[in-house]
Formats: structure tokens, sequence, C-alpha cells
């Protein structure tokens, strides 16, 4: 709980909306061998390693559609963890699609930081490329597309951003994108005292 809040997730709505769980690792796959799955099944399915070690270990885990993200709170880990296969599709679609303009971020701690914020017409590709899912969905119908990705020191975030931004309007799309205030993200521009009103003021403002 103290990582979520230090990451501006302090809402109990936002964490039961969002699904989030913890994962300590040591247990699962004792529990599922137990409810009858077997240990190849449980490998091939990704949740536990080839050793027969849980696979999401001191992780904070986000349900996906079709596959599970575990973010980890040791250092000594790599950050994110996923399921094998596709990512899956946009995050939180159903209710996002269902507004006239929905803003698209990178991550879910971006998509947290804006669905508490009151932005509800948020959705979340989970990296800077959108797969030939993720893509149909969006353009399935006529839209407005503010694309929120991170204003990283190297330009990355905001490279993907202008080649998706033209990659929409080449399908008819309406599309925007937002500039974050260099070295920001959705999640650190709120987690660091931006406000709702502030970042009105950047979809107004983007291009």
């Amino acid at each position: 709980m103290a990582y979520l809040h230090q990451r501006g997730i302090r809402s109990q709505a936002l964490i039961e909306h969002m699904r989030i769980g913890y994962a300590p690792g040591g247990c699962l796959r004792g529990w599922l061998t137990q409810l009858g799955h077997s240990l190849p099944a449980l490998r091939q399915a990704g949740l536990v390693t080839g050793v027969g070690y849980d696979a999401y270990v001191h992780r904070i885990v986000f349900p996906l559609d079709g596959n599970l993200y575990g973010r980890s709170l040791s250092l000594a880990a790599p950050p994110h963890r996923f399921l094998p296969g596709s990512k899956g599709g946009l995050y939180a679609w159903k209710e996002a699609q269902s507004h006239p303009a929905v803003i698209l971020v990178e991550g879910l701690f971006d998509y947290a930081a804006l669905w508490e914020a009151g932005f509800h017409n948020v959705t979340c590709s989970l990296g800077i490329h959108l797969n030939a899912h993720q893509l149909r969905q969006i353009c399935d119908c006529p839209r407005t597309v503010y694309i929120a990705f991170d204003a990283d020191g190297n330009g990355s975030g905001q490279q993907a951003a202008q080649c998706l931004s033209r990659s929409l309007r080449e399908r008819d799309i309406t599309a925007r994108v937002v500039s974050l205030p260099e070295g920001h993200d959705p999640n650190s521009f709120f987690a660091q005292g931006g406000d709702a009103r502030q970042f009105q003021s950047l979809l107004e403002a983007a291009q």
C-alpha cells in the first residue's frame, strides 16, 4: 500500500476498479497444484518458472484482458513481467470507447493517475507500440485520440506518439499529441502536484 500511495494510487475505489493485487511469491504453485493443475501446465502458462518457483514474486499485479502484468517492488528483479503471449487489447477499453474522445497512455500507473483525477475516458497500450488488435480497437469508430505518452529524456515516448499520430490520421482518426513537461509521464505529473485543471489545459493545447 505504501508503494501504491507513493505512485499516487490512494483511492480504494480505484484499487477495486483496476483489481490491483499483490503477489508475494512462494505460495501460488502449491495452491494451484492442490487444485489439480499440473506443474508442466503452470510452466506453460507462465505462472511458474522453469525451475519451479512462482514467476510473480513481490509484485503489484494488474489483471489484463488475457494476460497479467506484475510490477516488481524489488530493485534486484526486472521491473515488468507479463505472461507469455500477446499483451492483449487496450486496457479498460470497454469503458473508454463509450466516450467521443479518449486519452491513450503508455502504462497502468499513468492510467491510474488519470482515472483518479476524473478522466475516465482513458485507456492504456502497455507500451509505446500498439499491436494490431489495439490499433483495430482504436480505429473501430471515429473519435478524437489524445496521445499522452511519456516525455522521456531520450525522446522515445514523444517520437512514438508522433509516429502513432500520423498512422491514425492516415486512417481518418483525429489524433492529437499531448506535450507533458520534460521528464514527466502522466503518473509523475499528478504524483508531483499536478491537478486535473492543469492536465485539461495540456489536452486543450495538444496538437
